[in-house]
């Protein structure tokens, strides 16, 4: 029989999500992110889900519209890096992607008169990524018209580098860079808006926004966790406990004894580790979850397994369910307590621990 750890897939929370999303776009519309497999949920399972609510997808690269088009699901996806061949480009014309051009090969591949998709144009606002800058872009759009491809333009994006800090002026800056940059092209839509973007009062939304962290229940905003912002968890990480004890006052627990027990406690050991997923660095006092308590993780992170101190919960038993994160305990909060974000631990989970849908 194989082991209990799982990540259980909350596709109802998934859809939920995308809806607080369109909500907040208001008059725009919101292609769902869904790049990374899904962030990490099952970039099939993802898109099936949301086939008929989103009514695009924008993933980073074309290995991964591919796995959509695999699912059996026909929505547009547009591709955030753009085409790495100039194969891309007739592969996206024929699947219906659309690529985001952002560099001068790009934009040589598409000169050659073959056929060629709908694409986006990505301007560099100050992220210093991706994107030709504001006075490139007449240029850009020459080019495309005398190789007859200005026709193909869907419209222009940008991607904010501190969206996610609501007391930054720096998304403001980038607005407007990008509103004096794509100016002369008022016809075409526009697309600024990623998952933060949504929670800037004020903040203009144009026509496409961009949500990715905050479709999955992670919180895309410094200081908040996801249930602050109305976001539901649609990934619970669980594992088995698998064995129970008692150690003294003044016993250590795990490698480097790096927690030692100030007074006799009941501990167990639970079935999951870096090796699946979970951050080596979240140690002593991080917090999870078993028979309706919180609890707490002590000493380190191993492989295959961690230690829990069960002192608040005598009635734990080997075989019952702790949940690593989920609804009861933010993946953010797990995010704080090793040092990282949300994102990495979610698209982090390996491929040893099942994802099951519901």
């Amino acid at each position: 029989m194989p082991r209990a750890t799982v990540a259980r897939i909350n596709l109802d929370a998934l859809r939920h999500n995308y809806r607080k999303a369109a909500d907040l776009a208001g008059d725009a519309t919101a292609m769902a992110v869904i790049k990374a497999d899904g962030y990490g949920h099952g970039i099939r399972e993802v898109a099936r889900a949301l086939q008929g609510h989103a009514p695009k997808f924008a993933v980073a690269c074309i290995e991964e519209a591919l796995a959509i088009r695999a699912a059996g699901v026909t929505t547009p996806v547009a591709l955030l890096q753009g085409p790495h061949s100039e194969q891309d480009l007739a592969t996206s014309a024929r699947e219906s992607f659309e690529p985001v051009i952002h560099s001068e090969h790009q934009l040589h591949w598409l000169q050659d008169g073959k056929a060629a998709p709908a694409l986006w144009i990505k301007v560099n606002t100050g992220m210093n990524r991706l994107g030709f800058s504001p006075d490139q872009l007449s240029g850009v759009m020459s080019v495309l018209s005398a190789a007859g491809r200005q026709q193909q333009v869907t419209g222009f994006v940008t991607h904010f580098a501190c969206a996610d800090d609501a007391q930054s002026d720096n998304t403001a800056r980038q607005t407007e860079c990008f509103v004096r940059a794509t100016q002369p092209w008022p016809k075409l839509a526009r697309s600024v808006a990623n998952s933060a973007a949504h929670f800037l009062q004020g903040q203009a939304l144009f026509d496409w926004t961009r949500p990715g962290i905050m479709l999955y229940g992670g919180s895309p905003m410094i200081g908040k966790l996801g249930p602050d912002l109305g976001l539901e968890s649609v990934m619970t990480l669980e594992a088995e406990l698998t064995s129970v004890r008692t150690i003294k006052a003044g016993e250590s627990v795990g490698y480097g004894g790096a927690f030692t027990a100030s007074e006799p406690m009941r501990m167990g050991i639970v079935a999951i580790g870096y090796g699946d997923g979970y951050p080596r660095h979240a140690g002593t006092d991080t917090p999870a979850w078993i028979n309706g308590r919180r609890i707490r993780l002590i000493g380190r992170v191993s492989m295959d397994m961690l230690a829990v101190d069960l002192s608040k919960v005598p009635d734990a038993q080997p075989g019952d369910r702790v949940e690593l994160w989920g609804p009861h305990v933010s993946v953010d909060e797990i995010a704080q307590h090793a040092g990282t974000i949300g994102y990495e631990l979610l698209t982090g989970v390996t491929a040893r621990v099942p994802r099951v849908c519901a």
